[in-house]
């Protein structure tokens, strides 16, 4: 845990538990209606949430939130995935970061830097070689500024519909 203050405020960076686990699946549904365009009173799935919930349980991830008292502001979520090594990967250990979101009244004040600078920390301990992620366009410029650069490399199938 570590602090962060904007302007008089002291904000706190803390990983998520499952005393966390409530404002953890808030913040992302937030951040999910805002990326997929609904409506602040769209109500996800029960199916939907409990597998969040378990992921955010049981997952090899970290996911980090920033905090305004008992109120959650910003968050990330940073999966790591083993696949076979490469020359370029010779660990095999990647990792997929998710879920950069900062609530509205905080933006553009350096929370969700401050937030991928923790993870990457992470990451680099845990020897991490490669760190992927898929950008709205808001956000690109934030993960330029940090290194990140565009890939055209990248091709998906979608077996889930």
């Amino acid at each position: 845990d570590s602090y962060v203050v904007l302007g008089d405020v002291p904000l706190m960076i803390r990983r998520v538990d499952e005393a966390l686990l409530d404002a953890a699946l808030s913040i992302r549904m937030e951040c999910l209606r805002e990326v997929c365009g609904y409506g602040p009173e769209h109500a996800f799935a029960p199916e939907f949430i409990a597998e969040t919930a378990d992921f955010l349980r049981t997952a090899d991830q970290t996911t980090l939130l920033m905090m305004d008292a008992d109120t959650p502001v910003a968050c990330a979520t940073l999966c790591y995935k083993r696949t076979i090594p490469t020359p370029g990967h010779p660990t095999g250990k990647r990792a997929h970061l998710m879920n950069v979101y900062t609530a509205p009244h905080c933006r553009r004040r350096g929370l969700a830097k401050r937030l991928l600078t923790v993870l990457h920390r992470e990451a680099e301990k845990r020897g991490v070689t490669e760190i992927t992620l898929d950008a709205t366009e808001e956000g690109r410029r934030l993960y330029e500024s940090m290194g990140y650069a565009a890939s055209d490399e990248c091709m998906y199938l979608d077996i889930g519909r």
